[in-house]
This record gives C-alpha cells, structure tokens and sequence, in this order.
C-alpha cells in the first residue's frame, strides 16, 4: 500500500491517477485506516497536477522551409528575429511541454507541416489562395480550424483601388475565376464583370467576351495564368487596350500595366504580428491577405494605353510599422 500511495503522488500526469485511485479505494475497503492515508495522499497530489498544468501552458515555434535558396534564407534570418520576443516569455526548460506551432514558408512547407500528426497550430505564409485552399480543404474540421495563412497575392480589394489609381477615375474592372478560385467571388463584389473560366475553354473566346472591362484584374490561379497564357493573355487584352493588373512584380515587369507587391519584410511583420496576437489570445483568425504592400507600375505599357500615371498611383503603399528595437 505505501508503495501504491508513492507512485500517486510522483504520477507525472492526471491521467495516470484513474487505474491507480481506483484501486486504492479497492484496497481501502478492507480498513478504515487505509481508506485515510489515501485520501492524505490525493490532496497534495491535486496540487501537484494543478502545478503541471500550469506549466504545460504556453507555445514554441519552428519555422519550416521546403528549400535552402538564398530567399528563404533571408525569409528565415528576418523571420526568427520577429518571433523571438513573442516566445522569450515561456520558460526554455519547459520547451517539449509547451504546444508547437508551425510557420510553413511556401507551399512545399506547408504539406509537410499538414502532414504532421500533433497537436500543433500551423501558420501558412508565401502560399497563394488557391493552392492553401487545395491543400486545406480536406482536412477534418479540427485540423482545420488551426491553420491559417497570410496569403501570397495582393488583396483584391487594394488592386481595384490601384487600378482606380492608375486611370485616375473609377475603372470597369474584369476577372476571369477557375473552378479552384471561384471563392473569391465574394471578395470580388466591387468588379464589373467576373467570367468563369473551365480548363478546356477557349480562353481568347473568354477574354473577348468581356466586352465592358477596361482593365483586367489578374489573381494567381494555376488553370489560367499558367506559362502557356500569360503571354497570350497580355498581347491579346494590350490589342484591346486593356490594361492587366497583375499579381505579382515579376508579372508587371514581362507587360501587366501595374500591382501591388508585398516584401519579404512586409509578409514577415504580418506574420509576426498575428503570431503575437495568437500567442495573447488563443484565437486563430482566418486567412488573410498581405496588410503591407508597395507599388509597381510599368511606365511604358502606361503609355502605350495613353495613360497619365500620377504619383498618388506610383505611391501607393501601406507600410509595415518598423520592428521594435531588440
């Protein structure tokens, strides 16, 4: 019997009390003395599993990458500064008990995170809508609700702001979807005209049929701006003098007439931010789209479209604040 009440009151774990209480009781039972020095045992133990509790609280971080380019190095580097005054708090003795939480850099990341069996939170970053979508969409609820991401692409709200910027006045604004990016539609209610695209179609037939769009807002989506259209899609909406608001710098720089492009600075400090605010409150949000952002325009398919670009369009930003001094 006293070694029985001393592994009661070592047991690491509450879970571990259950087979070993109830079978102190079934010994108990046979004396009134026993029955006493059990109950003796259970009250320090109580406080000690109070204890435990108290110190599994709190998060650990990790940061996956699915490549070793010199980017993701310089995502890492910045990344690890940001994060560390949010953790410095929990005891580093105390690491293995404390909940992991994953930040996935970039899509290959991000199924190795997901892939993972814990109880753990994964925050996705560098990763469009379309393919976190693709990867999350399955997942069981559980799963699921403990995930979320700071996507990739411009907001599509801040790009029809820019394209108003870039013709200085309000602009009739088209996009195609595909059937992985149709869940954007809600986001879209201030376009003018939304044509949906199926792998298959004629896309030039799609593209004429947008006959009231003056620009064309371009979102990442695999089925349509893929290496075999792009450049199709320019050369065919630049003879209509439509102008393509892109979704990324490098897209701009091949013939789209302008976007807003986020930093690995500017994704790093929204990242760190909804990682603080996570740790403080134990709520997840959902997915987002990048908060800070700058602006390229191409000067000369500008131009071309008889375009006055003015300097509220070139400086269009929304700056990420300067990280605390360390």
């Amino acid at each position: 019997m006293a070694k029985l009440l001393r592994r009661m009151q070592n047991a690491p774990r509450a879970r571990s009390l259950a087979p070993l209480i109830a079978i102190a009781l079934a010994l108990a039972a046979s004396g009134a003395h026993a029955a006493h020095a059990a109950q003796a045992a259970q009250a320090p133990q109580a406080t000690q599993t109070e204890r435990e509790r108290e110190e599994v609280q709190g998060y650990r971080f990790q940061i996956i990458t699915g490549d070793d380019s010199a980017v993701t190095h310089r995502i890492v580097d910045d990344l690890y500064k940001r994060l560390v005054p949010t953790f410095a708090a929990f005891r580093t003795e105390l690491a293995q008990k404390r909940r992991m939480l994953y930040i996935a850099i970039g899509p290959t990341a991000l199924r190795d995170a997901l892939s993972r069996r814990c109880d753990c939170v994964v925050i996705s970053a560098y990763t469009s809508s379309q393919v976190w979508r693709g990867l999350t969409a399955r997942l069981p609820k559980p799963r699921r609700i403990a995930i979320t991401a700071v996507y990739a692409e411009p907001a599509p709200n801040d790009q029809m702001r820019l394209a108003e910027l870039v013709y200085g006045r309000p602009v009739r604004v088209g996009v195609l979807l595909g059937p992985d990016t149709a869940f954007l539609r809600p986001v879209l209610h201030d376009a003018a005209e939304i044509q949906m695209f199926t792998p298959g179609d004629d896309l030039n037939h799609t593209l004429n049929s947008m006959t009231r769009a003056e620009t064309l807002l371009a979102l990442p989506d695999s089925d349509i701006y893929n290496a075999e259209n792009v450049r199709n899609i320019l050369l065919s909406t630049y003879r209509r003098k439509q102008g393509v608001i892109g979704f990324s710098a490098d897209m701009v720089k091949v013939g789209a007439l302008a976007t807003t492009y986020s930093e690995v600075e500017e994704i790093n400090a929204q990242v760190a931010e909804l990682t603080a605010d996570f740790v403080r409150s134990g709520e997840l949000p959902a997915p987002q789209f990048p908060r800070y952002f700058r602006t390229i325009i191409n000067e000369g398919v500008a131009s071309s479209l008889d375009l006055r670009v003015t300097d509220a369009a070139r400086n269009f930003a929304r700056p990420a604040p300067a990280p605390a001094a360390r």
